[in-house]
């Protein structure tokens, strides 16, 4: 294929995404065990093993981005569960219950694979869903790091539940897991985060070659296939696009770029055009964003592996999530943060409040906040919004005339 008839990364990176759900029912329909996994269980040993698995969360997200959030919500809070739990566990527990989704289909688990990296409630989650199919739950429990590194006892206790994981996924296989194939899943999954790093790190340059919104639609496919070799080479591709732009001087982003923010959390994925369009209208560009780089880590061996699951945004201290925020937004030089107080994340929103004095003081750059959610779009007023966006502006416009009579 010549270098004109390439295919674009962004292009490989839904087929990639494809193959993954695709393959995983073709596994079903043989009659072969697949599982439903958390986004940061170790996926390096069901890689090794050939188990299919597919991602709830990713699952969620794209049914709330084609609008059927809403309704899976309401079929979760008909069965008992209250409106005010995470709208991923809700859209996922009508889904298990059997609700009719034609946004995103998948195949009922015969397994579930549960990290409590991401969450407490992700645990609550994967219970019900184990108890209402009948189906062997494997639990890794992450200790939340109160230091700003993961102690050695803490890597040894996730090797020792790393252990005993692959012992229950070798009985759900039906065979023993290759070593060799281990290894080539976790340098898959390597090449797979270092190419995604470092197409996120394209935000630096200013202008910018694209916007942090872009990162958030290409992200599935590091939640979903990070072992996979084809992840890997559409996220170099994509590197290679940005790389490319930045010598063109050209952008995704197609419109003035008077300002560049953080955008602090995880998107509402049911109104993503809603949020971008008033930060269009304004000439921001989102130049740092935490959620999609947020899965991107690379290790060296079995204890780099634990150490790299400890580091979930949500298993971490304040001091780590402060201090690689504020990495983030000095390395993309952003004006000002755009702060998301999601009610499907309370673990990640709850300290918001203290990040955003700690932004204030140490960046010296204007914070708002709006209120939403990630999946149910009834949490999230688009006046509101707006409002906030306007507010941003005004602040950055004031403190850039400031800097101009100095």
């Amino acid at each position: 294929m010549s270098e004109t008839e390439k295919i674009p990364a962004k292009q490989m990176l839904r087929d990639v995404v494809d193959m993954v759900y695709r393959e995983a029912q073709e596994a079903k329909d043989r009659g072969e065990p697949v599982g439903w996994s958390s986004s940061k269980f170790p996926a390096e040993f069901t890689e090794a093993l050939g188990l299919k698995v597919v991602y709830p969360e990713n699952q969620a997200a794209a049914i709330s981005a084609k609008k059927g959030g809403q309704r899976m919500c309401e079929h979760a809070e008909a069965m008992g569960f209250d409106n005010d739990i995470c709208g991923y566990a809700r859209i996922s527990l009508a889904f298990a219950d059997g609700a009719e989704c034609e946004e995103k289909p998948m195949p009922q688990p015969d397994f579930l694979l549960c990290c409590n990296n991401i969450c407490n409630c992700m645990t609550k989650w994967y219970e019900n869903v184990a108890r209402m199919h009948d189906i062997p739950l494997i639990m890794i429990d992450v200790p939340f790091n109160n230091e700003k590194e993961p102690s050695q006892a803490q890597v040894e206790y996730m090797k020792a539940q790393f252990k005993a994981a692959v012992e229950q996924l070798e009985k759900i296989a039906g065979r023993k897991m290759d070593e060799e194939k281990f290894n080539q899943a976790c340098a898959n999954a390597n090449r797979t985060a270092r190419a995604w790093l470092k197409a996120c790190s394209y935000l630096q340059y200013k202008p910018s070659p694209l916007s942090g919104f872009d990162l958030f639609n290409h992200m599935a496919d590091i939640v979903t296939a990070r072992c996979k070799v084809e992840a890997a080479e559409a996220f170099e591709a994509l590197a290679e696009e940005y790389e490319e732009r930045v010598k063109e001087g050209t952008s995704t982003w197609k419109y003035d770029e008077n300002y560049r923010i953080m955008f602090e959390g995880i998107p509402c994925w049911p109104v993503l055009r809603t949020l971008f369009e008033p930060l269009k209208e304004k000439g921001i560009n989102t130049t740092a964003v935490v959620y999609a780089p947020a899965f991107g880590f690379v290790y060296e061996d079995i204890d780099g592996l634990a150490k790299a699951y400890c580091k979930a945004p949500n298993s971490v201290c304040l001091e780590t999530g402060v201090e690689w925020r504020e990495g983030i937004c000095r390395e993309n030089k952003v004006d000002g943060i755009l702060v998301h107080y999601n009610r499907s994340c309370k673990p990640w929103s709850g300290y918001m409040p203290e990040m955003e004095r700690r932004f204030r003081k140490n960046l010296n750059v204007p914070v708002v906040s709006f209120d939403g959610d990630q999946a149910d779009p009834r949490n999230f007023s688009e006046e509101q919004y707006k409002t906030r966006v306007e507010g941003l502006f005004e602040i950055m416009e004031e403190e850039a005339a400031k800097k101009e009579r100095v």
